[in-house]
């Protein structure tokens, strides 16, 4: 091989190597964009328990960021063994803090879906609970009717004397 022949490789390979740091930088930004945003998580429009949970399960999506993460390592990796980067320690824990962020929101997804299972049932056990609606009403009802009618012998007695 000549001179020039080694040269232009080492010129290749620097190249590749900024591609390929662009391609992980790229993914991670992808990553980051596809996650939910923080007011998406926490504001809601709901009108019931029921409502929140929902709308907070499709906010916990962590969309395409998997997807994007994936890639991301994978140029990371193909780049490390390479050792195509000068300093890779950055993109390393940029992939960490993305790893995490989306296993936290997929605990979180998940723990949210438990709920949104049980607080029907819940509900359900709750209304079933205690003395049947009819006679808790009819209770109300005799009470209302014990009270109206100490009130008119009140009254009564006060229109004798």
């Amino acid at each position: 091989m000549s001179q020039a022949t080694l040269g232009d490789d080492e010129e290749l390979f620097g190249e590749a190597a900024n591609e390929m740091r662009e391609d992980v930088e790229s993914s991670l930004e992808e990553a980051w964009d596809a996650l939910p945003s923080a007011d998406d998580v926490w504001e809601t429009d709901a009108d019931n328990v029921l409502g929140v949970l929902n709308g907070l399960n499709s906010a916990l999506d962590a969309g395409d960021a998997e997807d994007h993460l994936r890639d991301a390592k994978k140029w990371f990796t193909m780049g490390q063994r390479a050792d195509a980067f000068e300093d890779a320690d950055d993109l390393e824990e940029e992939i960490a803090n993305l790893g995490e962020a989306i296993e936290d929101i997929s605990d979180a997804g998940e723990q949210v879906g438990e709920l949104t299972s049980t607080i029907p049932a819940l509900r359900g056990t709750l209304e079933d609970a205690g003395p049947a609606e009819d006679e808790a009403e009819t209770e109300d009802d005799a009470d209302e009717e014990e009270a109206e009618s100490e009130a008119d012998d009140d009254a009564d007695e006060e229109d004798e004397e």
